[in-house]
């Protein structure tokens, strides 16, 4: 049975396969990566979530992450554009890999407001990318060096792309496996009253077995996808609902580009000689545009020599490692207590995809410590309105700014009452009521607790009031 199992593991991982679909999704991917970055510039969105905010919350052990100054925030996603070119090109492919993955994520770390999971999605794709020898075949690199070319790669180098969406997709399906989500129908209750106005269906759309429908069908789809599209004999059909899905989630919901992302990403899944006939495809496109002809060395049929075991059991364990982490980060929060959706603690980078509506209304309050002198702050002074909507019902980032008040008002001297006083040390209170999933709004942090006394950790976070379902 060992062997068995070590022989299908090795076949998995080094087997010879044709490098095509390698290939297609460096070209498809690097479009989708061009088209994304020249979109967030020309919404105007580059200005609004990282030049005009006064405060950015950073993620933790990366609050040292700041943002460039002024209009020099243009600049990773210039070099964002400029790298996802390259990489359609296949030239300098895995300096432009690297380039667009340090770009890309030091643009996400520098406000978790701004999180989302497809953000996240493509930077471990990309950063995958890099380790993958997808510019040997119809590249720029290839072009100039002929030497680079082949015809195949190790398996791994293509079932690791598989594995990565496959914990996209299975761990929102396992997500959506609570009782909000199956037997409330929430949020897609509340979510698809909003569209109320849309022609032919939006009469259908507010009907309560519609989200019903919607809820069960998102569930079982995320479910049971992947090893649908694992298989010939299925997969066609397969992709055929992944089509139907995620355009429907693009045409409901304000999503973005992630469903465009996952509808050419799954094309992973389907056979070399699909691949083959997309790669033909761009070539006569190519042809047709350029007469440029080039002596070229015949393209090899095998892979250049054979891996050393030492080499193989470095893979290996490498593997394993990336494995073991993007299965255990989604499963962190069996450690916290409480609930989930209402903590939030260990529901970022889990694949917990549009999974729960969250209202909140935060005051907060600076007091001085000596006079008991209290004034309430104007949150709209200090954070953008994205930021406060999503720092009012998030704890870390309740905390945050609560710190971030404090800084603000050590040593300052207000007006109170006709009089002026300095506060010295001060302490932040709040009061923030927080609506869940269409339930009544109820307290979410008592006006009782100084929010300086708390540490940022990731230790459990007694100070928010328990749930009441």
């Amino acid at each position: 049975m060992q062997k068995l199992l070590n022989k299908n593991i090795s076949k998995a991982l080094f087997s010879s396969v044709n490098i095509a679909p390698l290939v297609v999704f460096r070209i498809i991917f690097g479009a989708l990566l061009l088209y994304g970055s020249i979109r967030f510039v020309a919404k105007g969105w580059v200005h609004e979530l990282y030049v005009a905010p006064d405060f950015y919350f950073g993620y933790l052990g990366f609050e040292w992450v700041k943002p460039l100054p002024g209009s020099w925030m243009y600049l990773p996603f210039i070099l964002m554009i400029i790298a996802a070119l390259l990489i359609i090109l296949g030239w300098k492919y895995r300096w432009s890999c690297s380039v667009y993955f340090l770009s890309f994520t030091y643009v996400e770390l520098l406000d978790k407001s701004n999180y989302l999971n497809h953000y996240y999605f493509v930077s471990l794709m990309v950063f995958l990318m890099i380790w993958l020898p997808a510019h040997r075949k119809f590249s720029l690199d290839t072009y100039f060096r002929p030497g680079l070319r082949s015809e195949s790669t190790t398996a791994w180098t293509i079932n690791i792309l598989k594995f990565q969406l496959a914990m996209v997709y299975i761990f929102a399906g396992i997500a959506k496996i609570n009782s909000d989500w199956l037997m409330e129908a929430m949020p897609l209750k509340i979510w698809l009253q909003a569209h109320h106005n849309v022609p032919l269906l939006g009469e259908y759309l507010q009907k309560e077995w519609v989200a019903y429908v919607f809820s069960w069908a998102g569930c079982c789809y995320d479910l049971f996808i992947v090893f649908f599209l694992l298989y010939k004999s299925t997969r066609i059909w397969a992709y055929t609902f992944v089509i139907i899905f995620h355009l429907v989630t693009w045409l409901l919901f304000p999503i973005g580009v992630f469903p465009w992302v996952m509808i050419f990403s799954t094309l992973i899944f389907f056979n070399s000689d699909f691949h083959q006939t997309i790669l033909n495809g761009f070539r006569r496109i190519m042809n047709s545009f350029s007469s440029i002809k080039r002596h070229q060395k015949p393209e090899t049929s095998k892979m250049e020599g054979r891996l050393s075991p030492q080499r193989k059991a470095w893979i290996t364990g490498l593997i394993s490692i990336y494995v073991l982490l993007q299965i255990a980060v989604p499963l962190r929060h069996v450690f916290y207590p409480g609930h989930l959706f209402w903590n939030e603690e260990g529901f970022r980078f889990s694949w917990r995809v549009m999974l729960m509506h969250k209202e909140g209304y935060a005051t907060f309050f600076v007091e001085d410590r000596s006079t008991g002198r209290m004034s309430e702050i104007d949150n709209s002074g200090y954070l953008t309105e994205t930021q406060e909507d999503q720092m009012s019902t998030q704890p870390d980032m309740i905390l945050q700014y609560a710190n971030y008040i404090h800084e603000q008002y050590q040593g300052k001297t207000v007006t109170y009452r006709g009089q002026s006083f300095t506060f010295e040390d001060p302490a932040v209170r709040a009061q923030i009521y927080v609506s869940l999933n269409g339930r009544p709004s109820q307290l979410f942090v008592s006006k009782r607790h100084d929010l300086t006394a708390f540490t940022y950790d990731l230790k459990h976070r007694d100070w928010i009031e328990p749930f009441s379902n």
